[in-house]
């Protein structure tokens, strides 16, 4: 996983507006929320949330129990100025996922867009793959969102790995069945087009 540092530096010298991943509503991550049919009071965790707009799309939606998580101090910050005093319904960690120790089975649907696919050595998605069966009730949700096959190959600087349905799938392996698969051309700031994809996977009860 990058430093800490590096992106403490992104977030702290740019606008939250201003950075390519940024989007003013989530909505392919939204729509396969909703899919799951589960009640506003499921526990949703969004990894790598940082600045991102999902949580307030969330708290829109009516979802109550929803937690961020990210690597940024700065990133978070920006998201509980934004959201005011809403900010203090959501619970807000700071941690490097591959490391981190969430609580086991406490979240119905795990939520990234645009964390995995920095991942570029096997033992850092070792490593996040168990926290995803730690931390996700049998039975839950994983919506996972990376480049796609013919999306970047770096993004903030960095080098980011690129998959189809298949091969993300494949990094889950056995325990996780892949229900939907989606494409998405994400518009950045700048003018330019980024592909991902975007998998939704039920973690099997066994």
């Amino acid at each position: 996983m990058q430093s800490k540092d590096h992106w403490e530096q992104v977030y702290s010298t740019k606008a939250t507006s201003g950075v390519s991943w940024f989007q003013k509503h989530a909505q392919q991550s939204v729509q396969l929320i909703r899919q799951t049919g589960l009640s506003w009071g499921a526990g949703i965790i969004d990894v790598g949330g940082g600045a991102s707009t999902l949580v307030d799309d969330l708290l829109d939606e009516g979802y109550t129990n929803v937690t961020v998580l990210d690597l940024s101090e700065a990133a978070l910050s920006a998201s509980k100025l934004r959201l005011d005093q809403r900010a203090d319904g959501v619970s807000w960690l700071v941690g490097d996922i591959t490391r981190v120790e969430l609580p086991r089975h406490a979240y119905d649907v795990w939520h990234d867009r645009a964390v995995f696919h920095f991942l570029t050595s096997k033992a850092e998605r070792e490593a996040y793959v168990q926290a995803v069966l730690r931390a996700v009730k049998p039975g839950g949700y994983v919506i996972v969102a990376t480049f796609a096959e013919d999306g970047p190959d770096k993004c903030s600087g960095l080098p980011v790995m690129r998959y189809g349905p298949d091969g993300l799938h494949a990094e889950f392996g056995a325990p996780f069945t892949l229900l939907q698969q989606e494409r998405e051309e994400h518009h950045t700031p700048f003018g330019t087009v980024q592909k991902f994809i975007y998998c939704l996977c039920r973690k099997e009860p066994n």
